[in-house]
């Protein structure tokens, strides 16, 4: 343990997650950004929320703590509470399907990235999965690492913490390294868990690990080799998933509900919509009052508004690669299709989300605006392309 650190006489695997965090709670002294679950906290204030210091070595004990700490209760939704301005906005960016060492235009989005990033002086930045191709990483000493993340995004706007999600290439090879506390050492901004939630006060995010729902990853995989520890059983990861994903968003109060993902939802490109998301995770959105779906997996820049509630359809998955020439129109209400590479930006206040897509020059491709009047029940929503 870390000097100065005092390891609680409650340590015991019977409640390891809890002390755990006491632990963390004496690395860090800086209100900036919280960690809650849903468990008693050992300590005599009987708090539940951790800071997290901004300096890089408490930090990454901090993460580094929590990371065990999640792996032992994968049952407990790790809540992360991430403070927005001083007016109550916030400002993020979204990328997706990105990591090919600078290639493919990488570097150039995540250039303009870091230009947008400083004109809407970002929180953080979301990414969408697909975060290592072709398989994921090899481990935590895999260079890919610094080669397709940290030696990339190094403008000084996208220095804030990135959560992340796995796709299915990450799923491709140790799934387990891209959640290791050791990425958290070697870059602190690194945030990846299997489904978690960011609580941004005016803002639920909640990120769901949609890889395991595609059945042809676990029945008919082809060449690949899919890294299902701490997952499989499939029926059981799913149903617990969901379970807990439905009890949080019922327990949410924020203006705002957004979905990430890593599998479309709807998509007219390449791999269209996800029949099994539709089948089990839609109902659960529906019910829930979930604003917006955003998620990659198709390697292009999309917006398609839903028939049969106020759910919209974001797709950001040009990260990298792109410009596959597939559209598939279907019956969807299809907004905004780009078939190549950039990104997109959010912002949100108590009454309005903006979004705007970019292309791998920083150029606004299509603008989408959304606000919400609370006070009538049910809400309203009106809409500006």
């Amino acid at each position: 343990m870390p000097n100065g650190v005092c390891v609680p006489q409650c340590f015991s695997k019977k409640n390891t997650i809890a002390c755990l965090l006491a632990i963390a709670r004496q690395l860090t002294n800086q209100n900036q950004v919280h960690v809650t679950t849903n468990l008693p906290c050992p300590s005599p204030s009987g708090h539940r929320s951790i800071p997290m210091a901004r300096s890089r070595a408490p930090m990454a004990a901090f993460l580094a703590l929590l990371a065990v700490a999640a792996g032992v209760a994968a049952a407990e939704l790790t809540r992360v509470e991430h403070p927005a301005k001083n007016d109550g906005s916030l400002s993020l960016l979204v990328v997706g399907d990105w990591g090919r060492k600078g290639n493919y235009n990488q570097s150039r989005v995540a250039e303009q990235m870091g230009k947008i990033g400083e004109k809407l002086d970002i929180d953080f930045v979301v990414s969408t999965g697909d975060n290592f191709y072709e398989n994921g990483l090899t481990g935590v000493h895999d260079q890919q690492f610094e080669e397709s993340f940290t030696n990339i995004y190094t403008a000084k706007s996208l220095q804030k913490p990135w959560y992340l999600v796995l796709g299915n290439h990450d799923y491709r090879g140790d799934a387990l390294a891209q959640l290791s506390p050791v990425l958290q050492k070697l870059d602190e901004r690194f945030f990846c868990m299997r489904s978690f939630i960011v609580n941004a006060e005016i803002v639920d995010i909640f990120f769901i690990d949609t890889t395991p729902f595609q059945l042809k990853y676990w029945t008919h995989p082809k060449d690949s080799h899919y890294d299902w520890r701490e997952v499989a059983p499939r029926e059981t990861y799913i149903a617990d998933l969901l379970k807990d994903m439905d009890k949080e968003m019922k327990k949410s109060t924020a203006k705002w509900k957004i979905a990430i993902g890593h599998h479309t939802m709807r998509s007219v490109s390449d791999h269209g919509d996800t029949k099994e998301l539709l089948q089990l995770l839609l109902p659960v959105l529906k019910v829930n009052g979930i604003d917006f779906y955003i998620n990659g997996h198709d390697h292009c820049l999309e917006h398609i508004s839903s028939k049969d509630s106020p759910i919209q359809y974001f797709t950001s998955g040009g990260g990298s690669k792109a410009w596959r020439g597939v559209y598939q129109p279907n019956d969807d209400n299809l907004q905004f299709f780009y078939d190549g590479q950039g990104f997109m930006s959010l912002q949100l206040n108590q009454d309005q989300a903006d979004f705007i897509f970019y292309d791998v020059s920083g150029n606004i491709l299509y603008q989408w605006s959304s606000s919400k009047i609370s006070h009538l029940q049910p809400s309203i929503y009106v809409t500006e392309k």
